[in-house]
C-alpha cells in the first residue's frame, strides 16, 4: 500500500498544487515545474535503490559455505527452469526468477571474491 507505483499520479497532483502556491507570479508555471518534479518523484528518481539481499534470494545465511551456496542455486534453478512452464504467464515468471537466482549467485561469487583479495 505505501509503494509509490500504486499510486502514479499522486506526485504530480502534490506537485502541481505546489507549483501553483510557490510561484505566485506565474502560477502556471509553477504548475507545469510541480508537475515535472512530481513526475519525477513518482518514476522513483529521487529514491534510494534498494537492491535485494543476495543471500535471501538464495535462501541461505551470510555464513553458508561456497558448496551450499552452490547447491541452493541448483535447487531454486531446477525448481524454477522456463522449460518446465506450462504456459507463457508462468514461463516469464520462471525466467524472471531464473534470472534473479542467476543475479544473486553471481553477486554473491563476486563479493566473496573482493573479500578474499
Amino acid at each position: 500500500m505505501n509503494d509509490p507505483r500504486t499510486q502514479p499520479w499522486l506526485g504530480k497532483l502534490i506537485g502541481v498544487i505546489m507549483g501553483y502556491l510557490l510561484v505566485r507570479a506565474d502560477p502556471l508555471l509553477g504548475a507545469l515545474i510541480g508537475l515535472l518534479f512530481g513526475h519525477a518523484v513518482d518514476a522513483g528518481w529521487f529514491g534510494k535503490r534498494v537492491r535485494d539481499d543476495p543471500y535471501q534470494v538464495l535462501g541461505v545465511s551470510e555464513l553458508a559455505s561456497d558448496a551450499d551456496i552452490d547447491l541452493a542455486r541448483r535447487r531454486l534453478i531446477a525448481r524454477h527452469h522456463p522449460d518446465r512452464a506450462v504456459d507463457g504467464a508462468h514461463r516469464r515468471e520462471a525466467e524472471r526468477r531464473t534470472r534473479a537466482v542467476n543475479t544473486a549467485y553471481d553477486r554473491i561469487r563476486a563479493l566473496r571474491q573482493s573479500s578474499r583479495r
